[in-house]
């Protein structure tokens, strides 16, 4: 049987906070040893919302923002984070006026979108998670694999993530580079948070995520989970408008990891919390990610379009760079999971 506690009040979700009513304890359910990090109950922090009107448009009022500006989107719609009414919206920047819409599911917030005749790719690394042949193996055993490197499993390493982001509980998460959405629909369901944006450079890993809601009937009833296409390193996001940003995997296969991290700490708001997991640099990654041969890496790279491996210090320093706090990691082989925060 569950067992339940409730939370301690500097644990009150930094979000809610900011509103004049202060809001009702939220219970915290343990439903086993096993399951041991903290689940939200989703009752609770929905009736909260509701009972500040809170999920009638509140989340995306100043959050969207146009990824050329920065400039707030203009919304003609029905209200609130969730795929039929992201879906059956039109979104526009009032300052350039470049309009944005949803296709397959998602919402596109990329700079390209709607764009006629200009084409534009990643490097390879990049590129090759925007093929529907990947998209489709991707959570069908490519990710699976990652346990051979070091990673814990994805039950594992999703809890993991959980205990880093528990003082952001309630918060708006962006899942980015989420792939096909294996951890943003875990973060949905839970109930955890107020929003969960599922968000990716690749259209078919998107699709893939949608496929994937559209057979879930409990996700498809949530009210807290939207899918957008957008740039890591050009995130359409207010500056100090997101709670909690998570990266699974993806550090790595980012064409420019430091625009991506000062982009991620641009939308973080006081006290938001970065987690992310990636491949540390190791002989089994690159014969020149480690060692002596480590300073012939950016010419290897670039020959090869290779993944970017990097140690714990260095990525210890970009967070720090990028004005990032707290830092905390843990290692297993070439797995790290490392954490920040935002002052």
């Amino acid at each position: 049987m569950a067992s339940s506690f409730t939370l301690p009040s500097h644990l009150v979700p930094p979000l809610f906070s900011r509103h004049s009513q202060p809001l009702n304890p939220i219970v915290v359910f343990i439903t086993s040893p096993r399951h041991r990090g903290f689940q939200v109950s989703a009752t609770a922090v929905a009736t909260e919302l509701e009972s500040r009107g809170q999920d009638n448009g509140f989340l995306d009022q100043k959050l969207l923002s146009c990824p050329i500006c920065y400039e707030p989107l203009i919304r003609k719609g029905p209200p609130g984070l969730n795929l039929p009414a992201v879906y059956r919206s039109g979104f526009r920047c009032q300052k350039c006026n470049k309009s944005f819409t949803s296709k397959d599911g998602y919402l596109d917030l990329t700079v390209t979108s709607g764009t006629t005749e200009y084409n534009e790719f990643k490097p390879a690394r990049t590129e090759l998670f925007r093929s529907p042949l990947v998209s489709f193996l991707y959570e069908r055993g490519w990710r699976q694999n990652f346990i051979r490197s070091g990673f814990p499993g994805l039950d594992e390493e999703f809890k993991m993530a959980q205990e880093y982001f528990t003082s952001v509980f309630g918060g708006v998460l962006v899942d980015v580079s989420c792939g096909s959405g294996l951890f943003s629909r875990k973060f949905a369901a839970l109930g955890t948070y107020s929003a969960v944006i599922a968000l990716d450079f690749s259209e078919n890993m998107l699709r893939q995520c949608n496929e994937f809601i559209t057979q879930d009937a409990s996700l498809l009833a949530t009210r807290n989970l939207a899918l957008v296409r957008a740039d890591v390193s050009r995130l359409p996001f207010a500056s100090g408008s997101i709670d909690a940003v998570h990266a699974g995997a993806a550090l790595h296969c980012w064409p420019s990891p430091s625009n991506a991290v000062a982009e991620i700490s641009r939308v973080l708001r006081s006290g938001g919390v970065f987690v992310a997991t990636t491949f540390l640099a190791a002989p089994v990654n690159s014969p020149f990610s480690s060692g002596e041969l480590r300073p012939l890496r950016r010419l290897f790279g670039q020959v090869t379009n290779s993944y970017s491996y990097f140690t714990e210090k260095e990525i210890e320093d970009l967070c720090k760079s990028c004005g990032l706090i707290n830092y905390s990691a843990k290692v297993q082989r070439s797995f790290i999971m490392f954490s920040a925060q935002k002052p």
